[in-house]
């Protein structure tokens, strides 16, 4: 039986996306936090992790970069696009006219911003680890909702006020499956990188993407991230399609090797669209 971390307590989208990974039959370890199912599958406490990195709406998900660029040696082994629906909910009895505070993870509530300015203004916002936490602390809770899953308040004896409150229709979430090794590629891939700069000089961005485009190959995510060094000092995370294994992107990331300071492999695998 596999034994994978994910984002606690039972009931978050992350839980969701492990019983999507099609992996079998599975050990869970919940965690309450990202880095948390990092260090659990860094220490084999569980054989992989998962994790969310990337939301429609509001972009990347910092903690998970950080832990793959600055962190860790594991490498991303699948993705897992899901689709993301959100419900306001609250303890049983409860009005949205009771509603005095909502709980929600600051992913969830930034997902749900227009929704909560329409229809609860003015109520303060209180952030919790995980979509599950946050349900699970307002069912305890009076006067409180939380934005969370449907199976969330299942499992928690909620009562659902407001299904469908994500601002767009289209919200989805990118999920990773982290674990160690490098996946052989399957002629429809994705390769992620973190590109580490010997220095900020004029045109540093410009050569990177030389780089990419002189061997024609298509980069689909490109974000800068600060070092954690210094004021001002970044670095860049890539998507790219193809394997590391294909010669066109084995010869580009040779060429970045003797440019820059480090070229670090985050994963190459499937790619799930």
């Amino acid at each position: 039986m596999t034994k994978v971390a994910f984002l606690g307590p039972a009931g978050t989208f992350s839980e969701v996306a492990v019983n999507s990974f099609g992996l079998g039959e599975v050990e869970s370890l919940l965690c309450t936090t990202i880095p948390e199912v990092f260090e659990s599958v860094e220490r084999g406490k569980a054989d992989l992790g998962v994790v969310p990195i990337e939301n429609s709406i509001e972009g990347s998900v910092a903690a998970t970069l950080d832990a793959l660029a600055f962190d860790t040696s594991l490498e991303i082994q699948r993705e897992l696009v899901l689709d993301i629906r959100f419900s306001l909910v609250a303890s049983p009895g409860t009005s949205l006219a009771d509603v005095r505070e909502v709980v929600a993870h600051p992913q969830a509530g930034g997902q749900c911003r227009r929704w909560l300015e329409r229809h609860l203004p003015g109520r303060p916002v209180v952030a919790a680890n995980s979509n599950a936490e946050a349900v699970e602390t307002a069912v305890a809770t009076p006067n409180a909702a939380a934005i969370g899953p449907a199976l969330a308040a299942e499992i928690y004896g909620a009562e659902v006020l407001e299904e469908g409150i994500q601002d767009y229709a289209g919200n989805q979430t990118r999920f990773v499956l982290v674990g160690r090794g490098i996946q052989a590629p399957t002629g429809h891939d994705k390769t992620s990188l973190a590109l580490f700069m010997k220095r900020d000089k004029p045109g540093a961005l410009l050569m990177i993407l030389s780089e990419f485009a002189y061997a024609d190959i298509n980069l689909t995510k490109i974000q800068s991230r600060p070092t954690k060094r210094q004021l001002g000092d970044y670095m860049f995370f890539v998507d790219l399609e193809g394997h590391i294994e294909d010669p066109a992107v084995r010869l580009a990331l040779d060429c970045l090797r003797l440019k820059l300071r480090e070229v670090k492999v985050l994963g190459s695998y499937p790619n799930a669209r």
